[in-house]
């Protein structure tokens, strides 16, 4: 006999999903026979296969050992690096350093070393993630960022923080800001530029126009310039993204004759050239939650602000090493 305690994120589940994830050697008919025999309780009683588990439920198997015997497992996520730059943690979630270069998610090229799968080591590591007992949740990236652009991604560690935090995010009750170096001198100070966006889903590639047209959507974005290098006619500027869509502080600053240093598909090869960089001068640096009352466990978070300290293009821009 073996028994298992339902914790939180095996909770709201099946009993008959749970019961194939925690003993996959037990064959399905016996599972039905030992359910309907009382072979399988909850809590003590005869349950059904549509039995709803609830965290402290616990479920008693009187069943023969080499039913739970697992195969070894050789997990993906272990052939990832360990290298993580964790600028916070607690018990519900993680804020990492994405670099540039680094994939969220794993594509049809990369599939081992990810952000995701080398959270999912860390954790694993650590203790934390339990491929094995964690039957209905693993790690999961609340946002993400593309490859060639660094910056802060959140991890949630449990399903309740990752519900939360999504729905704050649908919100916009996580402020992002970004640092960027674009291609001349921006003549204002600040500014909000206004515009209307269009996706190519096929090319992946956006166009932005001033004025609405078929299939585009508006977006807003601010700005404040930070510094300005006269000599190579480039600005330093801090963006709050008022509007979240598809590559929109790079198409917008295009649109408006400042394309992003090194970027290659909306800026100038040939500017990009004269520097030598072949990476876009892009970094999501700083976080605020500003979260409502839904926030729930999370709430503690609210008010509270995040930020990467060592931006590596700002420092070049200062060092005037560009």
């Amino acid at each position: 006999m073996k028994s298992f305690e339902i914790k939180e994120n095996d909770s709201n589940q099946r009993l008959d999903k749970f019961i194939k994830k925690s003993t996959p050697n037990l064959p399905q008919s016996l599972m039905y026979k030992y359910i309907r025999i009382k072979r399988i309780k909850v809590n003590g009683k005869r349950a059904e296969i549509s039995t709803i588990l609830k965290v402290g439920d616990t479920v008693d198997m009187y069943i023969n050992d080499e039913f739970f015997i697992k195969p070894e497992t050789r997990y993906d996520f272990m052939g990832a690096s360990k290298k993580l730059d964790i600028i916070y943690e607690d018990e519900n979630i993680m804020l990492l350093d994405k670099k540039v270069g680094l994939l969220c998610h794993p594509d049809d090229r990369e599939f081992v070393d990810t952000l995701i799968t080398r959270i999912k080591r860390y954790l694993y590591d650590k203790g934390e993630y339990q491929p094995d007992n964690e039957n209905s949740f693993t790690p999961a990236l609340v946002n993400r960022i593309d490859r060639n652009t660094g910056g802060i991604v959140i991890a949630a560690k449990n399903s309740e923080s990752l519900r939360i935090l999504n729905a704050q995010m649908k919100q916009r009750n996580l402020k992002k800001e970004y640092l960027c170096i674009v291609h001349g001198i921006m003549e204002r100070d600040s500014g909000l530029l206004e515009g209307y966006l269009y996706k190519d889903e096929k090319k992946n590639k956006v166009t932005v126009n001033k004025r609405p047209f078929d299939g585009a959507k508006e977006i807003r974005t601010k700005y404040k310039v930070i510094d300005r290098d006269y000599k190579n006619k480039l600005s330093l500027v801090e963006v709050e993204l008022l509007t979240g869509r598809t590559h929109q502080i790079r198409a917008h600053f295009a649109s408006i004759g400042h394309p992003l240093l090194g970027d290659g598909k909306y800026g100038v090869n040939k500017l990009n050239k004269e520097f030598g960089y072949k990476k876009q001068f892009l970094y999501s640096y700083k976080l605020t939650f500003d979260l409502d009352k839904d926030a729930g466990m999370l709430s503690y978070l609210n008010g509270k602000t995040f930020e990467v300290d060592d931006v590596w293009f700002k420092r070049e821009f200062y060092n005037g090493n560009l």
